[in-house]
């Protein structure tokens, strides 16, 4: 009865307060699993705070790119935002990192340098005003071809598409001696279409629901970079959320992105399948065709290292990844 007596008192209390409304950016589309997982972490938080903390989702791009999303978060627009790796790039460089082409070999590798990395992450962050929710891991980047690509050279004879906006990526590339052509998303079509393109780089689900796997009907099953993101919350707001809710919040974030992987896992099996069926051909990569892949990226490393990302982090990944590979691959 005690306990029953202050638990009534505390949510009366908590009707006395008047609630805080996070609006939350996303480039998801709206019934997308991405988003049906915010809106469960919305219902949840309002649940736990006792309606103190309610988000406010706007979903499909409709509060801007990812560069619109972080000025509105730093003028006060927006609480917050969910991003990929590009985003969280644009608050903190060394991020970066994470997406550099060849570098990871495996999920379980991914899941031990996150591990190790995602303090130093999360401090840098937070020195630019933001708090780090959840980081998310979903799938990878693959190739995708009008002729099959298994190797480095077969690349070489093919124009790359290459997403605008990230140059030193795309010097990276270049001076490793591939065709690169720099096209906006909403150009790729048109570019695999007219032959101004060859191939490009995205994930499967991406290849999928946009139709380019057609005009590019050879994938190869080599993993170039993992989907890395996040949701972050401006660390103004997250502060001033009573601190006795936060880990039960933390908790749900967290189950949510776990199911979030699963759904996201089975999607693409799903979505692979649907192409196969539709002209896809899936080819394995050679068992020696990674350590040649490695080789021609480190020729355009240097236009990484200092200038999208620091030494520092480069080398402490490298670090961590000869920990990893020491106990598990001896």
């Amino acid at each position: 009865m005690k306990y029953t007596r202050i638990f009534t008192i505390l949510f009366f209390f908590s009707l006395l307060l008047p609630a805080q409304v996070i609006k939350i950016g996303s480039i998801a589309p709206d019934r997308s699993p991405w988003n049906d997982a915010l809106k469960e972490i919305a219902r949840q938080w309002e649940a736990i705070t006792m309606g103190q903390v309610k988000l406010k989702i706007y979903p499909g791009g409709i509060a801007g790119g990812e560069d619109d999303m972080i000025r509105k978060m730093k003028v006060g627009t927006l609480g917050g935002a969910v991003l990929t790796n590009i985003g969280l790039t644009k608050i903190n460089p060394d991020a970066f990192v994470l997406s550099t082409p060849f570098v990871f070999h495996s999920e379980k590798e991914m899941a031990y340098v996150m591990e190790r990395l995602n303090p130093i992450f999360e401090n840098q962050i937070k020195e630019k005003g933001f708090k780090v929710i959840i980081w998310t891991m979903s799938g990878w980047v693959n190739f995708f071809s009008k002729n099959p690509v298994l190797y480095p050279q077969d690349l070489k004879k093919q124009k790359l598409s290459f997403t605008t906006g990230e140059p030193e990526m795309e010097q990276a590339w270049k001076k490793s001696g591939y065709h690169i052509v720099p096209t906006e998303m909403k150009d790729l079509m048109m570019a695999l279409q007219s032959g101004m393109v060859d191939s490009f780089y995205l994930p499967p689900l991406v290849a999928g629901s946009g139709q380019f796997f057609p005009l590019a009907p050879h994938m190869n099953t080599l993993k170039i970079a993992p989907l890395v993101g996040g949701m972050v919350i401006v660390d103004r707001i997250w502060e001033k959320i009573p601190d006795n809710f936060k880990s039960a919040m933390m908790d749900v974030v967290k189950k949510q992105s776990d199911k979030l992987d699963l759904e996201t896992a089975t999607l693409e099996k799903k979505a692979l399948a649907t192409m196969k069926k539709n002209g896809l051909t899936i080819h394995e990569a050679p068992a020696d065709s990674l350590t040649k892949w490695k080789e021609e990226a480190a020729k355009g490393i240097d236009e990484l290292i200092g200038k999208k990302f620091s030494r520092e982090i480069y080398d402490r990944l490298q670090q961590i990844l000869r920990e990893y590979r020491g106990k598990n691959e001896g």
